[in-house]
């Protein structure tokens, strides 16, 4: 497990057994055009775990085409890349167990953590980062004793989901980010009108074994998005 780290022009790796410097692991620099196209590859990465580079330009290409733009995705990377870091510096179980999410600076926090400190900790590296517009805090506390998550069928209700969004013509389902936790729905991204969200929202109800929804997800006119 581990992660991208973007330092200047220069794209690095580091893993859970700490980061990479220039001399124990290769650093690529590349010009700022493909700077760009990296970090917008890099958008999908989820916290504590490395997403599967296929193909930078088609990537770039799909961030372009998000509500949010290639520059928008660039940004919620950066974000992402120090948010990371901060919780991999600070305890290596709030890196695995907190699941990271952003979309336009605002950043949604899901997993589930032993300790109400531990949660605490984590919103409070995250409001650290530049460029940090909100932190929206899903986090839930279980003590060590009780039942664990069932996270294949998680990631189950999550893929199902993300097809039916997929499969539907009216809406745009690159702009919303899908997180099941719990068998808790969580959304988070923009819509292009409230008549899109309702049926991003409906889908989710309808399948089963669902607890409840939580939407984060801003309308595209939402005048908060420009600073409003």
């Amino acid at each position: 497990m581990g992660g991208w780290m973007l330092e200047g022009n220069r794209v690095g790796l580091y893993s859970t057994s700490g980061f990479m410097t220039e001399e124990s692991a290769p650093v690529i620099t590349v010009r700022p055009l493909l700077t760009a196209l990296l970090l917008a590859a890099l958008g999908a990465t989820v916290s504590g775990c490395a997403g599967t580079i296929i193909g930078a330009g088609a990537t770039a290409g799909v961030a372009a085409a998000e509500e949010r733009g290639i520059g928008g995705a660039i940004d919620d990377v950066k974000i992402r890349t120090e948010i990371n870091h901060l919780w991999f510096d600070r305890d290596i179980e709030m890196y695995r167990q907190v699941t990271l999410n952003i979309s336009e600076g605002r950043v949604m926090l899901t997993g589930v953590v032993t300790a109400e400190q531990a949660r605490a900790d984590a919103v409070r590296l995250s409001w650290q980062a530049a460029g940090v517009k909100e932190v929206l805090n899903e986090i839930q506390v279980r003590g060590s004793g009780e039942p664990g998550l069932d996270q294949a069928h998680d990631l189950w209700l999550q893929q199902k989901l993300k097809a039916r969004l997929l499969t539907d013509s009216e809406v745009r389902n690159i702009n919303y980010i899908i997180d099941v936790t719990d068998s808790v729905v969580y959304l988070l991204g923009i819509a292009q009108s409230q008549t899109e969200l309702d049926r991003v929202i409906a889908h989710a109800r309808d399948l089963g074994g669902i607890k409840r929804v939580i939407s984060h997800v801003v309308l595209k006119t939402d005048p908060k998005r420009n600073g409003g």
